[in-house]
């Protein structure tokens, strides 16, 4: 069963991001945008930020994505954020299977990301940040999988302004171990992604551009000018190193990190929440 779409004329942010968050909760899929697509990520993030106050959890932190290389220009940032729930963020106990809701008729995906876990409260009048003023707000780094999803299949194929909106098409994310404060030789530790079996992704952090880093920089940035400066033991999920791996209920993930350490999990049914 699924929500139909809203009516596009005229819709606001706040009608958007009642149907977003309450096709989430109802753990029903969308047959698309609900709405007029935004035509910028001021207007996206606008989605969001109305979603973020119909949503009954903390922010724990917040995911990083990029934008494709052909709209970066266009939409004026290479990369894109949603927040991460604190009810939405599991811990991988070694060895251990961690299964993590998915969108039936939606849209779900593994990603292997390195986690930073933010060391100190951000200034919150500070919107620009140096290579070395990054490493300072840099804490402990734990291996971690972004669950993506949304209600909406499509989601990617309509775009970053659709992504933006919808939490940054994230659901979740799983963490594993800690594996101390930040180094630089961290982003060069390979990362294998294999789904049932398969080896899907093999890379490093160092395909991000700019790496781990860059895009903590962007985030410590990027929630400043929006009024909401990182603090201290928030987490930054800092972009998909091998790629987005679609995945499916039922199907199982295993992402390795190197002799660091590896994430077991498993697609399983969302379920409504109670009152919904």
């Amino acid at each position: 069963m699924t929500f139909a779409a809203v009516d596009p004329h005229a819709v606001s942010a706040e009608t958007i991001a009642s149907t977003l968050t309450a096709a989430r909760r109802s753990a029903r899929s969308l047959a698309g945008f609900p709405g007029q697509v935004p035509t910028s990520l001021a207007q996206a993030y606008a989605v969001q930020e109305a979603a973020i106050g119909l949503w009954p959890d903390r922010v724990a932190g917040w995911k990083v994505g990029r934008v494709p290389d052909p709209l970066q220009a266009q939409l004026g940032s290479d990369r894109v954020s949603g927040p991460i729930f604190e009810g939405r963020v599991w811990k991988a106990p070694s060895g251990q299977v961690v299964d993590f809701p998915v969108f039936a008729g939606g849209f779900a995906a593994v990603e292997a990301e390195f986690v930073i876990r933010v060391g100190a409260d951000a200034d919150p009048d500070k919107t620009t940040y140096s290579e070395d003023e990054v490493r300072a707000l840099a804490g402990s780094v734990l291996l971690g999988v972004e669950t993506a999803g949304s209600p909406m299949a499509s989601i990617n194929e309509i775009g970053p302004l659709a992504v933006a909106s919808d939490f940054g098409n994230n659901a979740g994310l799983i963490l594993g171990a800690d594996i101390g404060p930040w180094r630089d030789d961290i982003a060069d530790i390979a990362i294998e992604v294999a789904i049932d079996g398969a080896v899907v992704g093999r890379a490093t952090a160092a395909s991000i551009p700019g790496g781990p880093l860059a895009s903590l920089k962007f985030t410590a940035e990027h929630c400043a000018r929006r009024g909401r400066p990182l603090r201290a033991g928030q987490l930054v999920s800092t972009g998909a190193a091998t790629g987005v791996h679609d995945i499916s209920i039922g199907q199982s993930a295993r992402l390795t990190f190197g002799g660091a350490g590896e994430i077991l999990c498993r697609a399983i049914p969302a379920r409504a929440e109670q009152g919904t």
